[in-house]
């Protein structure tokens, strides 16, 4: 029998802490040919997004996926992140959380061209840069 994941049960953890503390939840992802996210919002192969429950509707944090409804400038959309594209959990405001390897899937890997480069959030939207305070899990 393999060993189970860690990282969904951190991402669980770390939801529940802000959550508990007042704090909002953030996720960085690696996006992929099996992550579901509005494309406009895709920024160097990257996206972070907000699952706080105020931002989510139907948040599901399994061991296979993170999943939930979600408006995105006014536009009400599904988004399904399979866990091992997420490359980080953190608290927004203290930047407390953590940070994982993300392994390159050749499968599952999107070719440059397919992914937008250009972020379309308003500028006072945007991640705040790297937080500081992330413990990287492998």
């Amino acid at each position: 029998m393999s060993e189970q994941s860690a990282k969904p049960y951190l991402i669980r953890a770390i939801c529940e802490w802000c959550a508990d503390n007042g704090l909002t939840p953030y996720l960085a992802v690696k996006v992929n040919s099996q992550t579901r996210v509005p494309p406009a919002y895709v920024k160097n192969g990257e996206i972070v997004l907000n699952i706080s429950a105020g931002a989510t509707r139907r948040l599901t944090i399994d061991n296979e996926r993170v999943q939930f409804s979600a408006r995105f400038n006014g536009v009400s959309q599904e988004v399904s992140v399979p866990v091992p594209a997420v490359s980080g959990v953190f608290a927004k405001e203290t930047g407390y959380g953590f940070a994982f390897t993300v392994t390159a899937d050749p499968v599952a890997s999107l070719d440059a061209a397919t992914v937008p480069t250009e972020s379309t959030r308003p500028s006072d939207d945007k991640p705040r840069g790297r937080p500081k305070h992330l413990q990287v899990v492998k």
